[in-house]
């Protein structure tokens, strides 16, 4: 990064630049969970399948996961301002574009698209925070409100795209990004400056390929696999990005600059936080896309009804992420990290008691109280991570704490979403993929109704389960091998 001045107090201009800066970092968080409350009306409008409304669910998270690292690169080469206002400028067209979509083909091509804008924007935010905030004890409060806001935009999403489709068409959750898109290309010239590295790595497209094209490959395995059953394509495709993945893997073990530095995984503390950036992404965004299709199409609320309903959890995993960094000073971050677990795969299990007929309060007290652990996750993570390696790998480290917690995210509802189709698929009625498809289906008896309705929650609970384990045994792994004394930063390798 280039030379910055020093300067005592950051002054009104820094925080105005925060303030901006943070606008697309709010919508990036946003778009990640902004449609789990709109997916019913999606589908009624534009009748996607079972694979495609799950590709429109995810494909932003992976398009963000799969390039943030690569982008973050480009920006170190070519300037973060400059890759900034780009990415933005690029996010606010293809927003327009989601919200005038025709067709489910169209709405999967632009959300990839906002995703390929999203991976632009996190790294060239906070490296422009740096630029900013040159006082270190300055900057970190920045940062702390950097990550706050980034958690609060995937607690709020559902939300925001609730309260707009009480009275708005489904495209509207879209053109919200408008406002903050224009607002911040005409005040970011202004307030915020040109930041570079002064050692810039090389960019390996090959790996960039690799990683995507892998991940994209194998989840699509998995999805058609869940929703038609294995047959020689899932398979064929799901072998060729495993092996995609493979080679990615080898190679940056060559590479003088990896795109994922895989050596900062033999740090066990490097390596808890990680896989704690990706896991509760994954629990939070796969019970809230299938508690949002709960709330209105097994229980029937309305979207404003259902938006309600995943307010106080919304609202607790955004506090709790504000305090966090003072409870943690005093318990710990082996404490944090561990009760962070807990907390979640307790909040996972009380999803098990709700039911075709009856299961708000249920719903409510489950996401209060994984929301405390999803707030507390979504704090530390990168902060323990950037903490436990040494400081010349600090930015590897935080970048590889990012791609983490977007890939997880995708991944939640790839993999748990495609988990709980398979249940459909196995024990609903047969009519149709999904639950909202068959309940749109002609002459429907009450009987198949309820199957179909019971099959869905019967999804629900299994894959509420699954990650209910997956946090129990984790934070058992973190309780054994986290140090007690906390994470203090190397020195050295």
């Amino acid at each position: 990064m280039n030379a910055q001045r020093v300067s005592p107090s950051p002054g009104l201009r820094a925080w105005l630049g925060l303030l901006v800066v943070l606008g697309p970092v709010l919508l990036v968080a946003m778009d990640g969970s902004v449609l789990f409350l709109a997916m019913a009306e999606i589908s009624q409008a534009l009748s996607p399948s079972a694979d495609q409304a799950l590709w429109i669910l995810d494909v932003y998270g992976f398009a963000v996961g799969s390039l943030l690292i690569a982008f973050g690169n480009i920006g170190d080469r070519y300037g973060r301002l400059r890759l900034l206002v780009t990415g933005t400028a690029v996010f606010g067209a293809a927003s327009v574009g989601a919200a005038f979509a025709p067709g489910p083909e169209l709405l999967i091509v632009f959300r990839a698209l906002m995703g390929v804008a999203g991976a632009t924007l996190l790294p060239s935010a906070l490296a422009v925070l740096g630029e900013l905030f040159p006082d270190p004890r300055r900057r970190a409060r920045a940062i702390g409100i950097f990550a706050a806001t980034f958690a609060a935009g995937f607690a709020i999403g559902p939300v925001v795209g609730g309260q707009l489709l009480s009275s708005l068409w489904w495209g509207s959750v879209f053109l919200i990004n408008l406002p903050v898109v224009v607002l911040f290309l005409v005040l970011a010239p202004v307030l915020l400056r040109e930041v570079r590295a002064t050692r810039a790595g090389r960019i390996d497209v090959l790996s960039v390929v690799l990683s995507a094209a892998g991940i994209l490959l194998t989840v699509h395995a998995i999805k058609r696999v869940a929703a038609e059953g294995l047959t020689a394509t899932p398979a064929a495709t799901g072998v060729a990005g495993i092996v995609a993945l493979g080679w990615f893997a080898r190679r940056q073990l060559r590479l003088d600059h990896p795109l994922i530095d895989f050596a900062l995984f033999r740090d066990r503390v490097f390596t808890i936080a990680a896989v704690t950036g990706l896991l509760p992404l994954a629990a939070w965004s796969a019970t809230a896309y299938l508690g949002g299709i709960y709330l209105q199409s097994v229980l029937g609320l309305t979207v404003l009804h259902a938006a309600l309903v995943a307010l106080p959890g919304a609202a607790v995993l955004t506090v709790t992420c504000i305090v966090t960094p003072a409870v943690v000073a005093r318990t710990g971050t082996r404490t944090a990290l561990l009760g962070c677990h807990l907390l979640i795969a307790a909040g996972l299990l009380l999803l098990l008691v709700t039911g075709v007929s009856s299961g708000i309060g249920w719903y409510v007290a489950a996401t209060v109280v994984a929301g405390l652990g999803y707030g507390i996750s979504f704090s530390v993570v990168a902060d323990t991570a950037v903490a436990a390696v040494p400081t010349e790998r600090a930015g590897s480290a935080a970048a590889i704490a990012e791609t983490g917690n977007e890939i997880g995210n995708a991944l939640g509802i790839a993999l748990l979403g495609s988990l709980a189709a398979l249940v459909f698929r196995l024990q609903g009625p047969g009519i149709a993929g999904t639950l909202n498809e068959t309940l749109q289906a002609p002459g429907l008896t009450a009987a198949a109704i309820g199957d179909a309705k019971a099959a869905f929650v019967t999804g629900l609970h299994i894959a509420a389960a699954v990650a209910s384990i997956l946090h129990a045994a984790l934070g058992v792994f973190t309780l054994r091998h986290l140090p007690r004394s906390g994470v203090d930063r190397k020195d050295g390798v």
